[in-house]
């Protein structure tokens, strides 16, 4: 199931985000593809107060990045798209903990999560890649004392 996510109701969330940092949004873009990439996931987020030209839409892999416009906000961006999907919005989970996003999702058949969950999910799986990778090195006793006897130089004495 493919995930709309309120990005700056996300942020706080995540440990190691704050929203006064700089590149708090790239940062959470960054953490978005990896899990993309590790639960093979869709993902839409949505940021407000888009700086001077820089509104829009990016593509990013699996992730599109919404920069929304002044004078209208992620919230309203999110209804919209939710409304203009109809009734495939039903397949998509809407990310954030703002009781009126998750009413929106509610009223056109999406998946409400509380930005909570989902940083919790999100967290769990990029930290199972990581653990993951360290187990993918491991090897037998047998391995091991094959390279060490390959390895293994005499000492002069």
């Amino acid at each position: 199931m493919p995930y709309i996510i309120d990005g700056h109701n996300l942020i706080p969330k995540i440990p190691g985000l704050r929203l006064d940092a700089p590149d708090d949004e790239q940062q959470l873009v960054s953490l978005l593809q990896e899990f993309c990439r590790l639960s093979r996931k869709q993902v839409d987020v949505y940021f407000d107060n888009a700086a001077p030209g820089g509104a829009g839409r990016r593509s990013l892999g699996t992730v599109a990045v919404h920069f929304v416009r002044p004078g209208r906000t992620a919230d309203e961006a999110i209804w919209a798209r939710l409304f203009k999907m109809g009734r495939s919005a039903r397949s998509w989970t809407v990310v954030s903990s703002d009781q009126s996003v998750q009413a929106s999702a509610r009223q056109a058949g999406a998946t409400p999560m509380a930005a909570e969950g989902f940083a919790a999910l999100l967290m769990s799986t990029l930290s199972g890649s990581s653990q993951k990778k360290s187990s993918d090195i491991s090897m037998s006793a047998e391995e091991m004392e094959e390279w060490l006897k390959l390895f293994r130089t005499k000492r002069p004495g």
